[in-house]
């Protein structure tokens, strides 16, 4: 068995199974023997039946008898029952899915070890419903010890998950290489990942339960530490790779672009002078930029860009920015229209929902070079679109782009500046984006007014919405935030699109309600936010999908419903939908009761504080990095075994060794060979930051 067999070939595995576990990302035997447990069940300590408490899980051997299957009624498939019997007593066991399968199984022994929690049954007395079971054949000490349990495929058994990464580890655990080098390996005692991955797998008897739980073992902290310095030779290299090549040099027109600063409304903050300035000698440089601009909500990221732009176009290059949303796009587009024409420099709009002839004229006046400066969203980035001298790419809202995408846009001699409106904490950005120079906007223009942030319960809704009519007879626009499209059986709560009826026919019945949402075609949907923007509608009732991307400077209320059920970086983002206006602006969030600690630690965040960067960190803490960043869409490198907060004494000390041996070695492709091979997928996405 080699690491890149295909999982198929793995014993117990077959084309079905193999099938089910590539939908989850596991398609080699390498996968399997990264795919680590997430948690473990200890299982050391066997008790009789009469010793077993409601609520509890226990660990049981005997017997095994009185097995039943039958069928159930509507349901399409068969519950099966059995008692289990030891010298203490009896206890009901009970499936309700896979009776086939469990029922063959018990045939197998005499004699088992069941595990499982207790609960009361139906007809009185106590059961287990989908006990694990294993045979025994030798001695209970070889049955009743630390197990691991693993995230699975919904139709595949744990016990069966068990077995396929225990062959995976027996005929295939010997062949995993390391990317730390062997004398640093030695020096902070780490165990090779050969070994490391069998005792991660199968923990010994006399491990220590608490420090499984933290993943906090010695074969643990091997495999962390491997990972995390995988994840920083891999960016430092690319950093290094990136600073010899040559990129589009622009010098820096400082005139050019203090005429342009001098000619608005309002002066540049101290971080957004900062910034831009950090820009100018990047792209001065020989290499080309990789920076990434982020700031909170209305901390003024488009104007640093637009000065990158004066730049690019004084030294005769074109530059492309890339939104999400037609209707971002659209936005930006507007927005530095009257900058550009009042500099001369040529500027168009380009999207998938412009007309044939116009998008055609578009790319024929940038294949030309008669266009300076193009807006636009993923049409950018089509076959079809050349540039004649693209020098700059900047790319809003870059998570929400695959990494493809803006592979395409920025490479080359490229300078490309990545706009991120999501504060990221100072661990997410030291274990992240060790390959990108980082500009931080931790400062708000002037005349922005804080939005009031106020808590509320489900009591308080019909004053609220008095609140919000008040403010739209003085003509302001006003949002409605679900967490649902439809209505859901599973969940109690109120949902866009049955709300957004009552509301028209009911408490709004005078004023112009429309819905918005993720389901709906991106051409309705970009349809009904510009009716908004033209204040064709006074109450836009929605989903997260207003998130990103919308301005509206007259909408001055935001309520969210059932806000314990949005993340707090989320729930920042909606309330920066209002006070981006002259306004004084609210965001009421209403919440069901009781509320979870958690939740309620979000809400009490949110409530008293506006600084997005301090609620970042916050977040970060509440939530975990997983959470944080979202999926991997996101294109940040996601990590299998470490924990950017549980682990950041590894990060520190991995970045601090990645560091010191990039510098200091002569042919790093020894350990990037290694890197590679492991890590292939992910160091893919650290190409484009």
């Amino acid at each position: 068995m080699k690491l890149d067999d295909p999982v198929q070939f793995v014993k117990g595995v077959g084309p079905r199974r193999s099938e089910m576990l590539a939908n989850s990302g596991i398609e080699t035997v390498e996968d399997l023997l990264y795919h680590l447990p997430f948690r473990y069940e200890d299982r050391r300590r066997v008790i009789t039946s009469d010793q077993v408490q409601r609520g509890n899980d226990a660990t049981l051997v005997g017997r095994i008898g009185k097995v039943r299957q039958r069928p159930l009624r509507g349901r399409g498939r068969s519950l099966l029952e059995a008692v289990f019997e030891d010298d203490g007593g009896r206890l009901g066991l009970v499936w309700f899915h896979q009776a086939a399968y469990f029922k063959k199984r018990l045939e197998a022994a005499e004699r088992w070890l069941v595990h499982g929690r207790v609960e009361s049954a139906r007809g009185g007395g106590l059961q287990m419903v989908h006990p694990e079971i294993e045979p025994l054949e030798g001695e209970v000490e070889e049955a009743a010890r630390i197990v691991p349990v693993y995230q699975k495929p919904t139709d595949l058994p744990l016990a069966a998950m068990r077995r396929i990464v225990g062959a995976a580890v027996d005929g295939a655990a010997g062949q995993a290489t390391s990317a730390v080098p062997a004398p640093l390996r030695e020096r902070l005692g780490l165990m090779s990942p050969a070994r490391a991955l069998v005792d991660v797998h199968s923990p010994s008897r006399d491990v220590d339960p608490g420090d499984l739980a933290r993943f906090a073992t010695p074969a643990h902290r091997s495999l962390i530490f491997e990972e995390l310095f995988g994840l920083q030779v891999g960016m430092r290299l690319r950093k290094r790779r990136r600073a010899e090549e040559r990129g589009a040099v622009i010098p820096e027109s400082e005139e050019r672009v203090k005429g342009f600063l001098a000619t608005l409304a309002f002066s540049p903050t101290a971080a957004q002078s900062r910034s831009a300035a950090e820009i100018a000698v990047d792209l001065a440089g020989a290499a080309p930029m990789n920076r990434l601009l982020h700031g909170d909500v209305g901390s003024g990221k488009t104007l640093v860009a637009f000065t990158a732009v004066i730049r690019a176009a004084s030294a005769s290059y074109q530059s492309a920015v890339m939104a999400p949303t037609e209707l971002l796009a659209e936005q930006h587009f507007e927005t530095m229209r009257p900058w550009a024409e009042a500099l001369g420099i040529r500027i168009a709009l380009l999207s998938g929902t412009l007309r044939a002839a116009a998008a055609a004229g578009v790319r024929e006046g940038l294949a030309g070079g008669h266009i300076d400066l193009v807006v636009g969203t993923h049409a950018l980035v089509q076959q079809s679109t050349s540039f004649a001298r693209l020098g700059l790419a900047v790319v809003d809202e870059q998570h929400r782009f695959g990494v493809m995408q803006r592979a395409a846009l920025g490479a080359g001699e490229v300078n490309t500046l990545l706009l991120s409106a999501t504060p990221i904490p100072r661990t997410l950005a030291l274990a992240l984006y060790g390959d990108v120079e980082v500009s931080v906007l931790d400062e708000m223009p002037p005349g922005r007014r804080p939005v009031v942030t106020r808590v509320l319960e489900e009591s308080s809704r019909e004053r609220l919405f008095e609140r919000m009519g008040r403010a739209m007879s003085e003509g302001r626009r006003c949002y409605m935030v679900y967490p649902l499209v439809e209505e859901s059986e599973k969940l109690d709560l109120n949902a866009a699109t049955s709300m957004a009826t009552e509301l028209q026919t009911g408490v709004f019945r005078n004023h112009r309600v429309a819905l918005v949402h993720g389901r709906m075609r991106s051409t309705d949907r970009d349809d009904v936010m510009r009716r908004f923007v033209d204040r064709e509608i006074d109450v836009l009732v929605a989903t997260t999908v207003i998130e990103v991307g919308v301005d509206v400077a007259n909408a001055s209320v935001i309520l969210v419903e059932h806000a314990e059920r949005f993340g707090l970086a989320q729930l920042h983002q909606l309330r920066g939908r209002v006070g981006r206006g002259p306004y004084p602006s609210s965001c009421f969030l209403i919440h069901a009761e009781p509320l979870s600690a958690l939740a309620a630690a979000r809400l009490t965040a949110l409530e008293h504080s506006t600084d997005g960067f301090e609620l970042a960190e916050r977040d970060l803490v509440l939530r975990g990095p997983g959470d944080f960043l979202g999926t991997r869409q996101s294109g940040a490198p996601m990590l299998e075994v470490g924990d950017l907060i549980r682990d950041l004494p590894i990060v520190v000390e991995a970045r601090r060794a990645a560091l010191a041996w990039v510098g200091g070695s002569a042919e790093p492709h020894v350990v990037m060979g290694s890197i590679r091979h492991a890590w292939a997928q992910r160091f893919g996405l650290l190409d484009v930051g």
